[in-house]
């Protein structure tokens, strides 16, 4: 489908970015249903706690970092869908600790249907956020599909001492969260026509932004958990934080940096599958309070693509770590506290 001479990309899938994530709770059912991995001592990180990437450990001085992500079309512009899949793919990388040194492209094209200069634009796109990121590429794989699809295969390194996971968390963290969510309410707004070209470009910059100052700002710090929000939403991933690490979890909703119009595009209806799916999962988990209705609590789950980082950092350090993100020029806000309290739970104010 196309406008005048316009390729319109998100009309050739039926979900967007990382709104077309299998299910946190469709996925747990079928890894559960799998036989426990093989041991081995120099797998540091691996699938038990939810985390972004897998790490090996090579040395006493270097381990292996690793993470794949792909997905359908977020935006209509090839180039800027470009952008958007490799900050999301790289993000998880940057919230290991690590990184990031190498990648794959993984294409699926239907490249009799859309124009093949198409396709080099999105990978012009990514090759440009790649080389932002210091990242040499080194290969990558296509097949014909008659849905787009983009992505990549990321390898970083990291310091066997220096890792970020997402199950360290200790009561008197605060929580900093370096990017604004309500991307899959706006982003599902674009494939119906409902945003400006502004409000367009705002939002992919927010996704095409990547989380390297961010990481790189924390790094002396005392953060003793990191996760980026992506496709299972603020509260999803906040809930593997919360579960992973054994504590509670308290945000302030009023807290939660959310982009423009969200509330009122939700209102009209504009919540996408992927969000609801978000909410149904994680509701039994989370104590809302009565203040906040059902749009409040869908935009906390909103399915984002290429988030910020979740940060859990030592409550005394907050403030300057704070002051620190915001000079850098990232979108940083508080939203919230680690507890002792209903571990494995989370507390919406």
């Amino acid at each position: 489908m196309t406008t005048g001479d316009k390729i319109k990309l998100t009309s050739y899938s039926t979900k967007g970015g990382c709104g077309c994530k299998i299910g946190p709770g469709d996925l747990s059912q079928v890894i559960k249903s799998l036989p426990p991995t093989v041991a081995n001592p120099n797998l540091l990180v691996g699938i038990d706690t939810s985390d972004d990437a897998g790490v090996y450990k090579l040395s006493e001085e270097l381990a292996l970092v690793q993470t794949v992500d792909f997905f359908t079309p977020i935006v209509d512009d090839p180039y800027s869908f470009g952008q958007v899949a490799a900050a999301n793919a790289i993000s998880d990388i940057y919230a290991m600790g690590g990184k990031p040194l190498t990648a794959l492209n993984i294409v699926a094209f239907p490249i009799k249907t859309l124009p093949k200069q198409v396709l080099a634009d999105i990978l012009r796109g990514a090759g440009d956020k790649m080389q932002e990121a210091g990242i040499t590429l080194v290969g990558g794989h296509s097949i014909d599909d008659n849905e787009p699809k983009f992505g990549l295969a990321v390898t970083g390194l990291v310091h066997p001492g220096k890792i970020r996971t997402n199950a360290g968390a200790k009561p008197g963290d605060k929580l900093i969260l370096t990017k604004p969510i309500g991307v899959g309410i706006l982003t599902t707004s674009i494939k119906k026509d409902r945003l400006s070209e502004e409000e367009i470009q705002r939002v992919t910059q927010v996704m095409a932004t990547l989380n390297k100052t961010a990481a790189e700002t924390m790094e002396p710090y005392n953060v003793h958990a990191c996760t980026d929000v992506t496709g299972f939403g603020l509260m999803g991933h906040s809930l593997e934080m919360a579960k992973g690490s054994g504590v509670g979890i308290r945000i302030t909703a009023q807290d939660v940096p959310v982009l423009p119009r969200v509330r009122e595009l939700a209102e009209e209806g504009f919540v996408p599958g992927g969000t609801k799916n978000n909410f149904a999962h994680v509701q039994e988990s989370i104590t809302f309070a009565e203040s906040l209705d059902q749009i409040g609590q869908w935009i906390l789950c909103d399915a984002v693509t290429s988030g910020g980082l979740l940060i859990s950092v030592d409550g005394e350090q907050a403030d300057e770590l704070l002051r620190k993100l915001k000079d850098a020029g990232v979108e940083a806000s508080l939203i919230g506290e680690i507890t002792a309290e209903h571990p494995g739970r989370i507390v919406v104010l």
